[in-house]
Order: C-alpha cells, then structure tokens, then sequence
C-alpha cells in the first residue's frame, strides 16, 4: 500500500528545514560554512557550530557555538577527555532566535574578554518540546529564512 506525505504540514520536517537554514545563516555570519553544523531534532533540539580558532585563554581547545531550544546560543570550549563543552557565555536576552549579527556581537565579546554581551547563567528561555511552538520563534525573522538558503 502507498501514501502519500504532505511534508508541508510535518512539524519535524518544517523544523529541520527552518532549523537548517538559520543554523547555515549563523555560520556565514560568524566565517563558517554548513560543513561545521551539526544539528540534534531530539528533545531538546539544538545545533552544533565549530569555529576555526582558538582562544588565546584556552590554549588547544577548540571553540564552538551551541543552541537549543531552552537557552538559545551559547560560547563554549571543548573539555578535555571528551566531557560536555564548557560554556563560556549565553547569548540571553528573550529572544530564542535572534539575528545572526546578535550570535556574531557575542563571539567578538568572548574573544576580546569583554563581558558587557552575554551572561554566564543559562536563561531558560522556554521548556524544551512543543515543535509547533518553538517553529513561531523562528517566524520573527521572517523573509530572512528562506527554503533556497538565500538571504532576503
């Protein structure tokens, strides 16, 4: 027996599509391509961007950008022995997607140790789950997420 699959009204699948194509927005934003991206729909969803450079104060650990749905993007450095990143800052605010500009101001703060962007508390912007919510978070940027992968 076949079936047809509307995959215009799958939540997983609009998810991983918008999730996608912000995560590849983010990356150009902060010098990395899609390459460098890896993103988790499992409960809670979140994504992965390695960057390619070091800081100065963590010498040979790598620095990565992370996001999920309950704290939205944060700083980190890779832990030794493979334990769990060390996050450095939280975006924060009250915006679980911001604009990537916002993800790229908090990277140059990290960088240059300036702690006036960020906080070091996660801020529990919302509980993990409900799909079809955390898919309006990413409606405020609009235009800007398109499904060709260009920007508006």
């Amino acid at each position: 027996m076949s079936s047809v699959v509307d995959f215009g009204n799958d939540i997983g699948y609009r998810l991983s599509r918008v999730l996608r194509e912000y995560l590849s927005l983010t990356a150009r934003a902060v010098g990395v391509g899609w390459e460098s991206c890896t993103v988790d729909l499992d409960e809670p969803v979140s994504a992965y961007v390695a960057l390619d450079w070091r800081l100065d104060r963590f010498p040979g650990r790598d620095v990565a950008l992370l996001w999920d749905e309950v704290n939205g993007w944060a700083v980190a450095v890779e832990a030794p022995g493979g334990e769990s990143a060390i996050v450095l800052s939280y975006l924060g605010g009250d915006r679980l997607v911001p604009e990537p500009a916002e993800v790229v101001a908090l990277l140059e703060a990290v960088r240059a140790d300036d702690h006036s962007i960020g906080q070091p508390d996660p801020p529990r912007l919302r509980a993990a789950g409900r799909h079809d919510e955390l898919m309006a978070c990413f409606e405020v940027l609009g235009d800007a997420l398109r499904p060709n992968g260009s920007r508006a």
